[in-house]
């Protein structure tokens, strides 16, 4: 695997920049061009554009060491995204995260083993690669549709068929993005932001030696912090330095205890971290949210005997998942059908997918590109994968798991054409596309009505992601084949770690929905489930009410966006304010407070923040998931005091 170092060359951008526009050549002053101000590039022109100025040739990129510590890299980075998961119902893009922990390992293992050289930028590249595709293609389907099977089954998938499950599963995204790389990637140019994004990280880490020492410093510094917060709340050791999970707020509202209500104040770096990421709307939502959920709602809700009395997050929960459900399925399928457009250049680019170029020339991209064959063989074998274990398991019928992978191929294109023009890869509207779908072809049967969707989802959703990192890549110039490889990699680092480890997290259907795992997502694949299965008339009928209010403030939000743009960010998140009605509000503040923080910083120093606030949120997320994945692990198997 290892390669050979190229003859130097003059490293470019690519010919035609990332824009919506059709693809021209550029002027002299090197700026990207409007169509109208030169001809229209052919693909074979913009490609070889690319191979020429941009590809690095023969640089050391998919090398063993490359692969070793990008395969650790990826096991822990897919234990990081199984906690964070099960904690906030959210997976957290690791593109950005993967390249600095892939630059702060190497430099470290360079310093220590001098013998060892510098890792090249492909090298890392490599390393980020193979850490994402185990992030996103073996957690997002254990904390959603797997944990949904066991909260509606009562019990675990056995083992065998979920191994078979999540390596079929992974593999039909990671298969299906080759002829979407292609097509979006190389001929469209489409933005892909978090891969540029991760693209002008590894370039700024290569070049810049004092920023790129800060970065790591600053990564290092939080994930120890991160760590300790971990060690000292869940381990408490030393005794003397042991810190509480929770601060509880005297008081109480309409009789009812703050902390039954879950109005506390959680002691974790990791929520905060995550509000600095997903920013200042998406907080102050989930902050309102929790506020009306929690503050309002339940205590009345408990005075009417719609909640147990008792309250706590499981029994509150029971009851606001309906409404917080219904709000962020409803919202998700209107705003991914006011993306009309974009579903119809999706589906119009299919012919551009697979009908061959109409040049007279060879290809000349058919030494790196990831061949058909490969396409077709990998799709055949994890499609009829996924189908043998949906029948033989699950007991669906072999038409309705054809039925469910030949939508995955649809609706992976509208996924990566998404994700592409807007940076948000919509797995809940996939998921409930298909829910909604078989709940009609397969009507009060759960389990087939949660596995289908879990294909759609799981794999369009990870067939978009991975296009992240291959946006990353073709900006630095690296060669796609091996980049595959690298992903396919990745599957199988991550699924060595994620199932067993979700077995040990998770031992059965009582550990979700907890102030531990709440597993908001899993609720609301559940929630969906079940409704579908049993019907209105199951619940309460102030259940049915907050159905049909979170139903139209589904609509309603989206709608008032798209009215008045210019009043947006007093208009709040319709994902925001749903996903407080399924994570406790101590989860909700700090989410807030981390939001909060990182706006002002951004306000009063926006360098500052543009330099940090992701090395630093990151080095917290990875530090206290990893290490508190680590206690329980230690605690579930005994070699822990709990």
């Amino acid at each position: 695997m290892k390669d050979q170092q190229p003859e130097p060359h003059q490293h470019r951008e690519p010919l035609v920049e990332t824009r919506g526009e059709e693809f021209t050549e550029l002027p002299e002053t090197g700026e990207p061009a409007r169509a109208s101000q030169g001809p229209k590039l052919t693909p074979e022109q913009i490609e070889a554009d690319w191979l020429k100025n941009v590809y690095r040739g023969d640089m050391p990129q998919l090398t063993w060491r490359a692969v070793i510590m990008g395969s650790l890299l990826g096991a822990f980075m897919s234990l990081s995204n199984l906690y964070v998961g099960l904690k906030t119902g959210w997976g957290l893009g690791v593109a950005i995260t993967a390249c600095i922990l892939s630059f702060a390992i190497c430099r470290t293992l360079s310093a220590v083993l001098p013998a060892m050289g510098e890792f090249t930028i492909l090298e890392n590249t490599c390393m980020q690669t193979t850490a994402s595709s185990a992030g996103y293609s073996t957690g997002g389907t254990m904390t959603s549709a797997i944990a949904a099977y066991l909260l509606v089954t009562g019990h675990h998938i056995p083992w065998f068929p979920l191994t078979c499950w999540t390596i079929f599963l992974s593999g039909l995204g990671c298969f299906m993005s080759i002829p979407m790389k292609r097509q979006m990637i190389n001929v469209e140019q489409l933005k892909f932001p978090s891969g540029i994004a991760a693209a002008e990280v590894l370039k700024s880490l290569h070049t810049k030696g004092a920023d790129a020492a800060d970065k790591a410093k600053s990564l290092g510094s939080a994930g120890l912090l991160g760590a300790a917060v971990a060690w000292l709340r869940d381990a408490g050791i030393p005794k003397a330095l042991a810190i509480p999970g929770m601060l509880k707020f005297p008081g109480t509202i309409n009789g009812y205890p703050l902390d039954k209500l879950t109005i506390s104040v959680e002691l974790s770096t990791i929520m905060v971290a995550a509000g600095a990421i997903i920013g200042w709307k998406v907080g102050w939502s989930m902050l309102l949210g929790a506020c009306i959920n929690y503050g309002v709602l339940a205590p009345w809700m408990a005075k009417l005997g719609a909640i147990d009395p008792k309250l706590g997050y499981r029994e509150i929960v029971r009851w606001s998942t309906w409404t917080g459900a219904s709000l962020m399925a409803t919202s998700g399928l209107f705003m991914f059908a006011l993306q009309w457009r974009t579903v119809l250049r999706a589906l119009s680019g299919i012919t551009g997918i697979f009908l061959p170029r109409a040049s007279k020339t060879a290809d000349q991209l058919a030494h790196i590109e990831v061949p058909a064959s490969w396409f077709l063989t990998g799709l055949a074998i994890s499609g009829l994968g996924c189908m043998a274990v949906l029948k033989y398991y699950f007991g669906t019928t072999l038409w309705m798991g054809f039925v469910a992978v030949a939508m995955t191929f649809f609706l992976s294109i509208v996924a990566c054409r998404a994700t592409g023009e807007t940076d948000t890869v919509p797995i809940g509207a996939m998921g409930k596309i298909t829910q909604l779908m078989f709940g009609v072809l397969a009507p009060s049967n759960i389990t087939t009505n949660l596995m289908t969707a879990s294909v759609t989802a799981g794999a369009a959703g990870a067939s978009a992601d991975l296009l992240t990192s291959l946006k990353t890549g073709y900006l630095l110039g690296a060669n796609p084949r091996k980049q595959f490889l690298a992903q396919l990699l990745g599957i199988i680092a991550g699924l060595v770690v994620v199932v067993p480890a979700f077995y040990i997290l998770v031992p059965d259907a009582t550990a979700l929905g907890t102030d531990k795992w709440p597993a908001p997502s899993a609720q609301v694949w559940a929630a969906v489930a079940r409704l579908l299965a049993n019907g209105f008339e199951a619940l309460h009928p102030t259940a049915r009410w907050g159905l049909l209010v979170g139903a139209l403030l589904g609509i309603l939000i989206p709608t008032l966006e798209r009215m008045a743009p210019k009043y947006h960010r007093f208009i709040p998140s319709a994902m925001g304010l749903g996903l407080a009605f399924v994570i406790p509000f101590f989860n909700a503040l700090s989410m807030f407070i981390g939001a909060a923080i990182t706006t002002v910083l951004e306000k009063k120093k926006p360098q500052l923040a543009d330099k940090y606030v992701v090395t630093v949120a990151s080095g917290f997320i990875a530090g206290e998931s990893l290490l508190g994945v680590a206690i329980a692990l230690l605690a579930a198997t005994g070699l822990l005091a709990g």
